[in-house]
């Protein structure tokens, strides 16, 4: 894939199985700051609505996320906001 956000979207398709993702590259509204490159792809954020979250905590769907991006992290990304819900929740 040619850059992070494809590759995010399609890690969390696979660790998610029928969820809506949605990813967006934030990276030029943190130029400067701690973490941040030159050519960007460090900053993101990510909505994720998938069936596999019901029941599941805040802290519990985010460690979740975490573990499936976890060499993305290990590859330069930095900083990730989400929002992570089940289908039906406002």
């Amino acid at each position: 894939m040619s850059n992070r956000a494809e590759r995010l979207r399609a890690t969390l398709l696979h660790a998610f199985p029928g969820a809506e993702v949605a990813v967006q590259d934030d990276s030029h509204r943190h130029a400067g700051h701690a973490g941040a490159r030159p050519e960007g792809e460090t900053h993101y954020s990510v909505r994720v609505v998938a069936p596999g979250f019901a029941g599941m905590t805040r802290l519990a769907r985010s460690r979740a996320v975490h573990a499936a991006l976890a060499d993305e992290f290990g590859g330069g990304m930095h900083a990730l906001a989400l929002e992570l819900r089940a289908p039906g929740e406002a």
